[in-house]
């Protein structure tokens, strides 16, 4: 069957660097063509060039089998080749309904049908199992619920091509599953899809075929069936990978924190928890559980009450001064909006949360400078150029780079929401590393995430939320996915009682 859309020996140069080395790649209908590989790896350059975002410094591309050129993506969307962004590229202060009929807003007359667009952006939304007005504003919507907007909309297009980055980085497994089924009836009326994902026991539960790039170059393309999830991280590495979990140095029975009867308005009630010196206590729960809620409230970034104690002494909820003075960060789960200042260099960000060390009056470049090298060097930041923008960096780079810039103002607690969000295999091995190894120095840690085997790996102890209420905790052999499932979803108040003496 001829592909809907190709790319032949496609390049690609930024200013005098080569990014992409010759890559042969084919969509064809009715498939789902699996692209692999870690930041860095040029995943994110291929998907743009087929998209129409960026075009190829040498090879070309082909539209049914006939050499095309895009002048931009809305040239690409035109010919029926869309693309869902793993950074969301919405209006955050237009609703649902407005953002999914951007650019083709439906009409009576000379005006707009906002019965029509509300009606079909609810049934869009439904076949996504998503149960959100479509009335409401973008910007009031979570994480995972943006993500279904954004698929929303790429589906109300009937695309000829779906190209897909990193869709179900922030859904939990059920919404994975409505939305890997609602792509399997895509494939099944002949939709060509691209599919990329970190998550891979989804591509070999969905891939038909699967393209591997390490640093720019083609490793190899082959069908999926057969291509194990082992495997394919060799091929995406270069390099066996054991132990994605280093070992968890025992905790110290010093309790740093003390939360009792933590409420943020509408989002969490009356949340109690201890953290020990040394600790890495895992969060989990569904989406909407509250988890992400609580810490904002924790470190001043919603309204919130209760009582906060920092190594004994009352920190005042709900205050991001007062939680900074107790040595109390978090790193935010959405980097592109929260974390990160994407328009500015990497030296801007790394030291914005630390500036009082680099001068009071004027700000000692040469001192900044020396911080960036280290921090480099301590977080593996792949970088092509020091003066690069952060925004040009791989989602794993910028993680590193949040991740260098929240330790540099030497906290005692770190609270990172979603460590490993849309990174790849490798980079997930990294970031678990420095996670224990901050445990390991003395630091507290809580990890919050929506992935099960991630809490379970890193952590000494598992809280589970569920409903805006702690649901339970979790500790020793009793942290498992099974487990931690009952408690978020209410069917087991006391795991204990549902387990055999």
């Amino acid at each position: 069957m001829t592909a809907v859309l190709a790319a032949q020996g496609v390049k690609r140069r930024f200013g005098p660097i080569e990014v992409l080395h010759g890559v042969d790649f084919d969509l064809v209908p009715g498939q789902i063509h699996a692209l692999i590989g870690e930041n860095g790896a040029g995943k994110s350059t291929l998907m743009k060039i087929l998209g129409g975002y960026l075009s190829p410094s040498e090879g070309q591309l082909l539209l049914d089998g006939s050499p095309v050129t895009f002048t931009d993506q809305r040239d690409a969307e035109n010919a029926g080749i869309l693309m869902i962004h793993q950074e969301f590229n919405l209006a955050l202060q237009l609703s649902v309904e407005e953002n999914i009929f951007l650019g083709r807003e439906k009409k009576r007359g000379i005006f707009l049908d906002k019965v029509a667009m509300r009606a079909e952006a609810a049934e869009l939304l439904a076949r996504l199992d998503c149960h959100v007005d479509p009335r409401t504003r973008v910007a009031d919507l979570s994480v995972p619920n943006r993500q279904m907007v954004e698929i929303a909309r790429a589906l109300g297009r009937n695309a000829r091509v779906l190209i897909m980055d990193e869709p179900t980085a922030v859904l939990t497994g059920r919404e994975t599953d409505v939305l890997l089924g609602q792509i399997d009836r895509l494939r099944a009326n002949g939709t060509a899809i691209l599919y990329t994902s970190h998550k891979l026991d989804e591509i070999r539960r969905i891939a038909d075929r699967v393209t591997v790039l390490r640093d720019g170059t083609q490793i190899l393309t082959r069908e999926a069936k057969g291509f194990t999830e082992d495997a394919m991280a060799t091929a995406m590495v270069g390099r066996e990978l054991t132990d994605l979990f280093p070992d968890k140095t025992p905790a110290t029975d010093e309790v740093v924190l003390t939360v009792e009867n933590l409420t943020v308005p509408g989002k969490v009630r009356d949340a109690s928890f201890t953290l020990k010196r040394g600790e890495v206590l895992g969060f989990a729960g569904l989406v909407g559980s509250g988890r992400t809620e609580l810490m904002e409230g924790l470190v001043g970034l919603r309204a919130a009450t209760g009582t906060v104690k920092v190594n004994g002494t009352p920190v005042k909820p709900g205050s991001v001064q007062a939680a900074r003075e107790a040595g109390v960060v978090y790193l935010t789960e959405d980097r592109k909006d929260k974390g990160l200042l994407l328009g500015k260099d990497l030296t801007q960000n790394l030291t914005l949360l630390a500036l009082d060390k680099f001068g009071s009056l004027r700000i000692d470049k040469q001192a900044e400078d020396a911080a960036l090298t280290q921090a480099i060097s301590d977080f593996d930041i792949r970088v092509n150029d020091r003066a690069m923008l952060a925004g040009s960096l791989s989602g794993g780079n910028q993680q590193k780079l949040l991740l260098a810039k929240t330790m540099l103002a030497d906290p005692d607690i770190v609270i990172i929401d979603e460590p490993t969000r849309g990174i790849d295999i490798g980079t997930k091995q990294q970031i678990y590393g420095f996670i224990a190894d901050l445990a390991a120095s003395g630091k507290s840690v809580i990890v919050v995430s929506s992935e099960l085997p991630e809490v379970i790996g890193t952590s000494h102890r598992v809280i589970v939320m569920g409903r805006g209420f702690v649901a339970g905790e979790l500790t020793g052999e009793k942290i498992t996915e099974e487990n931690i499932l009952r408690l978020a979803v209410g069917v087991a108040d006391r795991i204990a009682e549902t387990e055999p003496a």
